[in-house]
């Protein structure tokens, strides 16, 4: 790839964190300052749970279902040139395999959602109480989540602590996800 066409490449912003650590208000954010599409695992996983008409089938088939939906969206979007903010709680193990590949069609960057676990804890239990349907969508909130392993791969990477706003602050996320 020439230095020209790998400067219009599209790139891939993985929003990843812990559940309730901020990613999709980060991810939404992003999407609006840097004025491209966020693809959010959770909505499209909202999307298949609200087209089945006949009773959940074992929680993990949607899970699978949509880890496939996701990473084939964001895919198609960066293969057809479209950067994306790609926001779901990238586990290494897991995650990693994919977005691995995406390299070759993306300049790709890691921005972590870093929080207290008790915290996000708290903010899941906030968001299910405040929102009756969250829990038909996404079943109870998960205990405390202490065990999250986020990617490690050899990517430009910002921890970005969201306990009280975002530090570093947002103008410096946008700077380091545009740069």
């Amino acid at each position: 790839m020439t230095q020209h066409s790998r400067s219009l490449s599209p790139f891939l912003i993985a929003v990843t964190g812990r559940p309730g650590s901020g990613k999709t208000t980060l991810s939404r954010r992003l999407a609006a300052e840097l004025r491209c599409p966020a693809v959010c695992r959770d909505e499209l996983k909202e999307g298949l749970v609200h087209s089945i008409d006949r009773g959940w089938p074992e929680p993990d088939r949607i899970q699978w279902h949509v880890y496939a939906a996701f990473f084939d969206t964001v895919g198609l979007l960066l293969r057809r040139g479209v950067s994306v903010i790609a926001d779901a709680a990238f586990q290494h193990g897991l995650w990693s395999q994919k977005l691995e590949p995406l390299q070759a069609v993306a300049r790709v960057k890691i921005v972590r959602c870093v929080v207290d676990p008790d915290v996000a804890h708290a903010r899941s239990l906030e968001r299910e109480s405040s929102d009756p349907r969250w829990s038909h969508y996404h079943g109870a909130p998960p205990a405390p989540d202490r065990t999250y392993d986020p990617p490690r791969m050899n990517l430009p990477t910002i921890d970005v602590d969201t306990t009280d706003g975002y530090a570093p602050g947002l103008s410096r996320v946008v700077a380091f996800a545009s740069g």
